[in-house]
């Protein structure tokens, strides 16, 4: 009895089967996931890193921002701002015996024959014999027309003696003037300014600027245009010489008058001048 227990015992615990015929499970597959934390980690670091970039580059401006184009600005907007851009840059403006050059008027683009206002609606440049003429739109909204006026007879300055370097500070002026209302004035594409006639003399010039003609000075601070400190007629330098011819000179033109389109629109003329 003994020894048939001890046999079934021991076929108990013999495999039925020989090692070579067990059946093989297939071996578990154990994925790295260190490449797939490698990414999320880079991704993470990169986005950490851009985040103080950007709070870096903002403090950086907030502690130096960047230059303001001008020392002054005018308040508001509108005719009101071209108002106020007139007495700044008129005040400003002096003769060597120290009286202020021109008082400037700032208005709507429009003409005041016997005390009646008519509003001008397009600028039409004739060019030399031979080339198309240039007719431009302008509005209330869009443009903005300065008036310098010596307060001589017919707008000529009073006081002192014309000569070539006030006629060039004049133009200085009217570059000021239209420099300040295209960047501040929102909206307006042109500027007039009509020019102080020289005594005795009912010609009548007139510069006539887009915002385009000034696109590189505007994107500049002004002091790299002009300098803060108005010159005298005899002491303009000759980078600002440069400046106001390069920008002005050729822009200048004399008013022929008014024409009237057949639907009633007001035309104001203007000529080149010989060359």
């Amino acid at each position: 009895m003994a020894s048939n227990v001890s046999a079934e015992a021991s076929d108990i615990t013999r495999p039925d089967v020989s090692p070579v015929d067990r059946p093989t499970l297939p071996p578990i597959e154990r994925r790295s996931h260190r490449g797939r934390f490698f990414v999320i980690y880079t991704i993470l670091a990169l986005a950490l890193a851009a985040g103080a970039t950007g709070i870096a580059v903002y403090a950086g401006r907030a502690i130096h921002p960047a230059a303001a184009w001008s020392s002054w600005k005018p308040s508001g907007g509108g005719l009101g701002a071209a108002k106020q851009i007139a007495d700044h840059v008129a005040g400003t403006y002096h003769l060597p015996s120290g009286q202020q050059l021109v008082d400037v008027i700032a208005k709507a683009p429009s003409v005041s024959p016997s005390n009646q206002t008519i509003p001008i609606h397009y600028v039409a440049i004739r060019g030399p014999r031979g080339n198309v003429d240039q007719v431009y739109p302008v509005s209330s909204t869009d443009s903005v027309m300065y008036s310098l006026c010596g307060l001589g007879q017919s707008c000529s300055i009073a006081s002192g003696k014309p000569s070539v370097e006030r006629g060039t500070l004049v133009r200085r002026e009217i570059l000021e003037l239209a420099l300040y209302t295209f960047k501040y004035v929102g909206g307006v594409r042109d500027v007039l300014a009509f020019m102080p006639p020289p005594p005795g003399s009912q010609q009548t010039l007139a510069v006539y600027l887009q915002k385009s003609d000034l696109s590189a000075q505007l994107k500049v601070p002004l002091v790299r245009t002009l300098s803060p400190k108005v010159p005298l007629p005899s002491t303009i330098s000759a980078r600002e010489q440069q400046t106001i011819d390069a920008t002005t000179q050729a822009r200048v033109y004399k008013f022929s008058g008014l024409s009237q389109a057949p639907n009633g629109d007001t035309i104001l003329v203007l000529s080149q001048l010989a060359a």
